[in-house]
Order: C-alpha cells, then sequence, then structure tokens
C-alpha cells in the first residue's frame, strides 16, 4: 500500500518536506475551505496538474506559492492513496477599516500614506507587523523613538475584520549632550554654534533643533566641515557622528569625534589651464586668495565661480576650473593651483523645482547663478546650491542632474521646508536698565516671497522701546535689500541729565553688496524727539531744549567685513564709515560722521584678542546746534569702568551730563577658557580707552569738561547660560578726572528664547 503523503504550512511556518524520489500519480485535485478567492485563483499558483505524474519537489514548491500569496492564513497538501490530491486552505481575512488610536503628534494623514494595509486589502500577520514597522519610522523622524505600536483586530462577519493600531506615542528624544572629541582650536561652544542640533534646554520649547534627528545629523557634519575649510584646516575630516539613545529611549547624547588635521597657509598660487588661448597671467587678479594668508575653502570656491564667469565672458563656455591642494603637512604650507579643463558640453533645458508648498519657485530660482539655456557649469551649480541652503527656508535641499537628450539635461531641484517664523521671550537685569521684558515676533520668509517681518517690544524700569521692521530682499527684482522700520522709544535719563527722552519715527531703507565682503546701505529718517519731565533743578542748558523737535536726515554706511564670523569671531577685520546729513526740513541742522574698526587674532588654542577702534563727530550748521538727543555719550558697555554718560561735559552745579560732539572709543580684550567650557564660562581681560567732545556754546564757568583721555582696565566673564548670555565686568579706572562718575561693576543679563 502507498503510504499517505502531507504537506502543510501553518501561521507563516514553511515546513521542510523530505524530498522523496518517487513519483507521484494525481488523479484529480479537490479544494476544501474557499470562501471568496476563485478555485481557478488556487489552480494558478499550483504547479501540478490532473492525470499528470508529480514528485515532491513540485508539491513542495506549489505550497510555497500558495502561502506567498498572502491569501491564505493556512495551507496543507494532501495526497490519498487512489492519487486525490486535496489542497485545504484557510483564508485570511479582508480588512474592513484601518484605523490609529492615541496618535496626537502625528495625524491620521500621515499614518494612512504609509501604512500599506487598506481597506479591502486581504490581512495578514506579516504585513501588520511591517506596517507596525513604517509607523515606528514615522515616529523616529519626529524624534520620538520610544513610541510603542499594539496593533489589534475586532472581527466582523463575512471573515472580515476592522484592524486598529493603538500607539503610545511617548515623549521626544531630545539631545541632552553634545559632546566633541579632537577639537583642539576651538572650543565646543564654538562648535554648537555651526551646527543645526542644540542640546534641549527648558526655552527651546518652540524649537525642533533640540531633537535628534539622523539627516539633521548628517548636515552638522557638512557644517563642520565647511567651518574648518573656511579656516585653512584643509584636512580636516568628521571620524564619526554617534547618537547613543538611553535605555528608556527619551534622550542622545550625541559625539562628534573630529581630526582636525594641519592649519595650511598658502605657499604659491598658480593659474593653469588645458585650453589653449586662455591667458593665465590676466586670470591671477581674480583669485580672491593671497600667497602667505590662510587657505580659506570658502574663497577657493568663490574664486572658481569669478574665473568660470570670466572665462564665460572670453567666449568660453564649456569650462571646468578645478582647485588643487598640493600640501606638506610638515611645514603646514600648501600650493593652491587653478586647473582650468575642458568641460562637458551641454546645455541647460529646464531647472524644476518640487517641494516648496509655501515658497514661491522665483524665490528659489533667483538664488540660481545659472539659467534655462545656460551652458551647464559644475561649480555655479554648487555656488546656486549653497545659495538656496543659505536662505535658511529648507530642511534639507537636494540638486540633481537629468540629461535630455545629447545636448540637454534639466535641473532638478528638490526642497523640504522648515519653519521660519520665531517667537521670543526675554527677561533679564542689568545695571543699567534695571529688570527688562523683551518679545519680538520674527517672520524670515513672509508671504513665502523672502520677505522679513518682525516686531519688538523691549521694556525695563528705565526704558521702554517699540520697533517694527519689514525688508524686501529682492527690490524690483533685483538685488537690493530695501526696508521700513517704525519705532517709538522712551528712556529714562533722571539720573544722568534730570530729564526724559521720547523718540518717535520711522526709516527708509535700501542696501545692496558690491562684493560678497563690501556691502552699503543708504537711508531716509524721519522723527520726532521730545525732552519732557525735567527738573526743576536741572541744567539750564537741558530747560532750554525742553519740548518737541523733528529730525529729517538721509545717510550711508560703507561696510568691508572680513571677519570669519559675524556672531562670534574669531580672525579678520571690520571696517565701517556712515554718515548722515540732517535738514531736510524739520527743526534740526547737522553733520554727522562715524566709523568703527575691529581686528580680531587667534593667539592660541580658544584665545581671541580683539583690537577695536570706534569715533564719531557731529557739528551743526545753519546757526543751529546739536541738540541733547543727537550728541555722544560714553560710560556703561562704552566705556566700562565709567557709568552710563559717565564721563565729558558735565553741569558743575546740577551734575547732568551734556554729552560731546566728537568722541573716540578704543581699547583691546582677550577672550580666554577658564576650564569651565563645559558650562559655557569663558574669562576676558580688558583694556578701554575713551575721549569725548565739548558740545558748542558752553559755558566754561558753568561747565566741567576735559577732552583728556580716559582709561580704565578689568575683567571679566561671559556666560552662555541656558537663560541666555550673562556678562559680568570689573573694571577700575586708571586715568579720569574727578567729576567724572565711575561704576566698578557692571552686570548685564538677557536672554531671548
Amino acid at each position: 500500500m502507498k503510504t499517505l503523503r502531507l504537506w502543510t504550512i501553518s501561521s507563516a511556518l514553511l515546513a521542510s518536506v523530505p524530498a522523496w524520489a518517487a513519483d507521484i500519480y494525481v488523479r484529480d485535485i479537490k479544494i476544501d475551505g474557499l470562501e471568496r478567492v476563485e478555485p481557478e485563483t488556487v489552480l494558478s499558483y499550483v504547479d501540478v496538474k490532473k492525470n499528470v505524474l508529480t514528485d515532491d519537489a513540485k508539491l513542495d514548491e506549489s505550497l510555497k506559492q500558495l502561502y506567498a500569496t498572502g491569501l491564505f492564513e493556512d495551507v496543507s497538501l494532501n495526497v490519498s492513496q487512489d492519487g486525490l490530491l486535496i489542497i485545504n486552505v484557510v483564508e485570511n481575512p479582508v480588512i474592513n477599516k484601518v484605523l490609529f488610536d492615541g496618535n496626537d503628534k502625528v495625524d491620521d494623514t500621515m499614518l494612512e500614506t504609509e501604512v500599506r494595509l487598506q481597506p479591502r486589502s486581504t490581512y495578514s500577520r506579516a504585513k501588520v507587523q511591517e506596517d507596525v514597522q513604517r509607523i515606528l519610522e514615522v515616529y523616529k523622524r519626529t524624534g520620538r523613538y520610544a513610541v510603542a505600536v499594539d496593533p489589534q483586530i475586532i472581527k466582523r462577519d463575512q471573515n472580515r475584520v476592522d484592524l486598529i493600531f493603538n500607539i503610545d506615542e511617548g515623549p521626544q528624544a531630545a539631545i541632552t549632550k553634545i559632546n566633541f572629541v579632537g577639537n583642539r582650536h576651538y572650543s565646543a561652544d564654538d562648535l554648537q554654534e555651526v551646527i543645526m542640533s542644540k542640546e534641549s534646554r527648558w526655552y527651546r520649547i518652540f524649537a525642533s533643533s533640540e531633537n535628534y534627528d539622523a539627516e539633521k545629523t548628517n548636515y552638522d557634519k557638512e557644517l563642520l566641515r565647511r567651518f574648518y575649510l573656511k579656516r585653512g584646516y584643509a584636512d580636516f575630516r568628521v571620524v564619526s557622528a554617534i547618537a547613543e539613545l538611553s535605555p528608556d529611549k527619551k534622550s542622545f547624547v550625541l559625539t562628534f569625534v573630529l581630526d582636525e588635521g594641519k592649519r595650511y597657509k598658502i605657499s604659491k598660487l598658480n593659474v593653469v589651464s588645458d585650453i589653449a588661448d586662455v591667458n593665465t597671467d590676466s586670470l591671477r587678479e581674480f583669485v580672491e586668495l593671497e600667497e602667505g594668508g590662510w587657505y580659506d575653502a570658502d574663497k577657493a570656491e568663490k574664486s572658481v565661480t569669478v574665473l568660470t564667469d570670466e572665462l564665460g565672458k572670453k567666449g568660453f563656455a564649456f569650462v571646468d576650473v578645478v582647485p588643487e591642494l598640493n600640501k606638506n603637512t610638515e611645514t603646514g604650507e600648501l600650493e593652491l593651483t587653478f586647473h582650468i579643463k575642458e568641460g562637458e558640453r551641454f546645455f541647460i533645458d529646464r531647472i524644476n523645482i518640487t517641494g516648496n508648498t509655501r515658497t514661491h519657485d522665483e524665490v528659489i530660482r533667483r538664488e540660481f547663478r545659472i539659467e534655462e539655456g545656460d551652458a551647464f557649469n559644475t561649480s555655479k551649480l554648487k555656488d546656486s546650491r549653497r545659495n538656496v541652503e543659505n536662505l535658511n527656508y529648507f530642511s534639507k535641499v537636494d540638486i540633481s542632474t537629468e540629461p535630455k537628450d545629447e545636448n540637454k539635461a534639466d535641473i532638478n531641484v528638490n526642497v523640504e521646508e522648515k519653519s521660519t517664523g520665531s517667537f521670543n521671550v526675554g527677561v533679564g537685569y542689568s545695571t543699567v536698565n534695571g529688570a527688562l521684558f523683551r518679545t519680538g515676533i520674527y517672520e524670515d520668509n513672509f508671504r513665502g516671497v523672502g520677505q522679513r517681518l518682525g516686531f519688538d517690544v523691549g521694556i525695563s524700569q528705565r526704558a521702554q522701546e517699540y520697533d517694527i521692521s519689514f525688508t524686501e530682499p529682492y527690490f524690483l527684482g533685483r538685488r537690493l535689500r530695501a526696508g521700513v522700520d517704525l519705532f517709538r522709544n522712551e528712556f529714562d535719563y533722571q539720573d544722568e541729565g534730570s530729564y526724559d527722552s521720547e523718540t518717535t519715527g520711522g526709516r527708509l531703507r535700501m542696501g545692496w553688496n558690491y562684493t560678497d565682503d563690501l556691502s552699503q546701505q543708504v537711508r531716509y529718517t524721519l522723527r520726532q524727539d521730545k525732552i519732557s519731565n525735567v527738573d526743576d533743578d536741572a541744567s539750564r542748558y537741558i530747560k532750554d531744549e525742553i519740548g518737541k523737535y523733528n529730525d529729517s536726515s538721509v545717510g550711508q554706511t560703507l561696510v568691508y567685513d572680513k571677519r570669519d564670523s559675524a556672531i562670534n569671531p574669531k580672525e579678520g577685520y571690520y571696517l565701517s564709515f556712515g554718515n548722515d546729513v540732517s535738514g531736510l526740513g524739520g527743526d534740526e541742522k547737522y553733520l554727522k560722521f562715524d566709523a568703527k574698526a575691529y581686528q580680531y587674532y587667534t593667539l592660541a588654542d580658544y584665545y581671541t584678542f580683539k583690537l577695536f577702534a570706534n569715533a564719531g563727530y557731529i557739528t551743526g550748521y545753519g546757526g543751529k546746534d546739536v541738540r541733547l538727543s543727537n550728541r555722544y555719550y560714553l560710560g556703561g558697555s562704552t566705556l566700562r569702568g565709567f557709568d552710563v554718560a559717565g564721563i565729558g561735559a558735565r553741569d558743575k552745579y546740577t551734575d547732568d551730563a551734556l554729552g560731546g560732539n566728537w568722541m573716540l572709543y578704543t581699547g583691546a580684550e582677550v577672550m580666554f577658557p577658564i576650564g569651565l567650557d563645559e558650562v559655557g564660562i569663558r574669562g576676558r581681560t580688558f583694556v578701554d580707552m575713551g575721549m569725548l567732545g565739548k558740545p558748542d556754546n558752553m559755558d566754561k564757568d558753568i561747565v566741567d569738561y576735559s577732552s583728556s583721555p580716559r582709561v580704565a582696565a578689568g575683567f571679566g566673564f561671559q556666560w552662555l547660560s541656558p537663560m541666555g548670555q550673562i556678562d559680568i565686568d570689573f573694571a577700575f579706572p586708571v586715568m579720569k578726572e574727578k567729576y567724572d562718575e565711575t561704576q566698578v561693576f557692571r552686570l548685564n543679563f538677557g536672554t531671548r528664547l
């Protein structure tokens, strides 16, 4: 008698069937257990026919194919002694509804787009587990790693089920600590300013920067690379970026391991070309780097762009300019060669932009240095990408090239938008203004067209400041920054001058860049100044100015900025010169000139040396004197060691400060580590010197005045605390006049959240 043979699969477990060599004759096929599935569907997956010999291998393969359809929960094949193949199946249920419960932070719509199981699809436990993993990935992208998903089913009639994903979202996994290993030349505080990821702080309740995101961490690695390459560290690399999840899955510790490498100076600059008729000598002037200076990758890229543009003007449309480095690791010098090569010969057909649901296409297109119809250029495409990223409107910018035919290609730009609005609240205290409160709302991409709108309010014991500003970055479709400001300021000068001051007005401004470093701004200001609440015992010079005065002025400021950072500079210099002319209507007539100069050096690891000088001069014309609100005052934050308006002309009898018509404020400062970088505290020592000129038409019998230098020296601390920056200074006057008002201790505590 022939032995009964059985093949079966149950609950996703494939049975291992022994490979018997004997052939099996199948006389007929019978299918049991079908409810919705047609018999023909089952037979289409079975590699067995009636009245045909088969074998164990074919029966085994048929079993696996039936289970792989996902239509059945259990499958078995049974061959009887008389050749009848019986196929027993248990069908998987059909999904009636897919529901989500407990999801407050991620809406149903997003989850529905992620899961594969849908109403009227076939239920299987394997597919459910796949969808559970997809839901977990969605939550990980939002920073929630402690999420738990429990799938449950509710059975309905006709072999239908409702599938419910019960979700416990858990807390967001914030970054509790960011460590940097291998950073010898820049502190952890310096590097945290560079990257997007931030340590969790109570005042970042509205920010997402403290939540761990793997893509953001990858971008942080690129930001660190740019930071170091800009400062001459041509061998810099991020060895690793490791995110360690806490056992409770509620927080991360992020560690960047860095290899700073050598810092290089440029020993020699070359421009060479593989293309005939290119005069390389004439191109040297367009290289922004200099021999003997530190290598700067940003300037090298800008030089590539400028060289490419100049070659284009000379008729060389298809070129690649490649910066090549020949480094000497022993001497810390490198030879930089700009190698001009033949580029790919094709043109840009279309620039396609996707992903920008809020930002207008034009905002992105105007940042491109290459247009539809232009010859393809790699360096210009890199510049375009950098420009779009620098808008800070997008969390991700992907740019790819898609060939269309022999000499055309499309540029595909895909972006992911992020929040561009911010709300800040500030509290603090200073020895100048007392307790203070500040709040503001800003939108950097207003209406999706790149405009900036801001509203700011500051209230302290001695001052109230209100400001509304609006800036259009591309005025009249050109690279012109046009803006308007409305402001009202109220100040209590009772301690310094026995009066209160109010200023209300507005300003129109327009700015542009000549180069990346050289910029200019012009402005028109119309304001009304009011001197009120003057003490009966105040100086007669102050009493003479009681009332309201209108000031209508035009001005300009020219800025040359070569600092490595505008926020936390370590090297480079900054120069500015501005002047204003008042008298286009109104009550005031004056000429005003201001100049500033700053120089920064890195002396050693973490040590920054700063030299600075501020100078100003104002004079009336047309028989008009310069009023109190337009004069210069020194002291407090300007000239440490002296009280606010502590030096300069002063009424002998009332002790009221009267300001000056010219001023000079200069000095030197060294910032250095004191072993508390872990908590964001650095030390500083400084020397300040100031001089203030006397106002016009002052009676020397009534006014004390000397233009001799005042000098103070001291030390202090800067704490980048969780509540904001706190400045503490102790300054001791070295040169002063007997009537000057001094201030040894100065505290300024304020935060913007």
